[in-house]
């Protein structure tokens, strides 16, 4: 059996890919440095990096299909070229060796926030298109769009069979940088000072894993498919991990306006008196006062997506933050 390539192999959502697909599928992973399953026989590693034409070939050949996960999370404007870099001419890399390689299929996780996001309440599906109004003052946004229409465009010239995935906010356990935990590790710590007026989709790592394994099975080319569990208000989700935590939740729900002043206050107050502002920055306020909601039935019906019980992602996400804390 031919492997399949897995890039992002060692990310939060990697991790639990590699963790899948390993009883029953030859694996390679492209890793810029060590990896937790090097000498591990069942999973080769070659070394190199998405940014890299020749690495990408490298790992490449002799590949049948790749999923393509790596990418970097970032709101620092510092950062916006090397976002662009790591996500669009990443994504060309991967989407170039692919085709020369002539693998049978492309799955690239994307972001259900290229298209699943509004300031109302609305839920959002696949054929919603893309956000740019919304999103478009966010790097990280942009370039994931700009990737998904890129790697959709190796299909429509060159033939390539590529799949979109594109999970919401990603929980659960395993996040050991809370790359996508750390809101919830910032409420454990007492520094979500209000409760946000907008919400979110999220879904259980483990969850979006094996609708990424759907995706490649299943998944049409040249379709999106939204992976999201439950959208709840940010007030709910905050009320929830309160509840699992014994945290004891912010009361007040100020407006957008008012939250983004009262953080530019305290930003300048705080170091007057030998202390660092640890709060949202501004980018994290204004994300949090929109809706980022999103219909996962396409998925469900055509990949055999099944979301869990979000308490049940709400509980193993503050559980396995606390756990890492104690052994560290």
């Amino acid at each position: 059996m031919k492997p399949a390539l897995i890039t992002g192999a060692t990310g939060f959502l990697g991790k639990h890919l590699v963790a899948r697909l390993k009883p029953e599928q030859a694996l390679r992973i492209l890793s810029r440095g060590p990896s937790p399953w090097d000498g591990d026989p069942a999973v080769e590693t070659v070394r190199g990096d998405i940014t890299s034409p020749e690495s990408i070939a490298r790992a490449m050949h002799g590949a049948g299909s790749v999923y393509h996960l790596a990418g970097i999370v970032s709101r620092d404007p510092k950062d916006n070229g090397l976002l662009y870099r790591a996500h669009v001419e990443g994504t060309r890399n991967v989407c170039e060796a692919a085709r020369t390689a002539g693998v049978e299929k492309v799955v690239v996780v994307s972001s259900s926030g290229t298209v699943a996001v509004s300031a109302e309440p609305v839920v959002h599906n696949e054929d919603s298109g893309y956000k740019h109004d919304v999103v478009g003052r966010w790097a990280y946004y942009l370039s994931k769009i700009y990737a998904e229409k890129l790697a959709f465009a190796y299909g429509v010239e060159f033939g390539l069979p590529v799949v979109s995935a594109n999970p919401a906010l990603l929980l659960g356990p395993g996040d050991d940088h809370n790359s996508s935990t750390g809101d919830v590790a910032m409420f454990l710590d007492g520094e979500i000072l209000a409760l946000p007026c907008g919400g979110m989709s999220f879904v259980d790592a483990r969850d979006a894993a094996a609708g990424i394994v759907g995706a490649m099975r299943s998944g049409r080319p040249g379709e999106r498919y939204l992976l999201g569990g439950a959208n709840w208000t940010f007030r709910r989700i905050i009320e929830k991990v309160s509840e699992i935590s014994g945290v004891r939740p912010p009361k007040m729900q100020p407006s957008l306006g008012f939250s983004l002043a009262s953080a530019r206050v305290l930003r300048r107050i705080f170091p007057l008196i030998g202390r660092k502002f640890e709060g949202l920055d501004d980018d994290t306020i204004r994300m949090a006062a929109l809706f980022w909601y999103c219909d996962s039935s396409k998925a469900i019906a055509e990949l055999g997506f099944t979301p869990r019980d979000p308490v049940e992602t709400l509980r193993d996400t503050v559980e396995d933050i606390r756990r890492r804390r104690r052994s560290s």
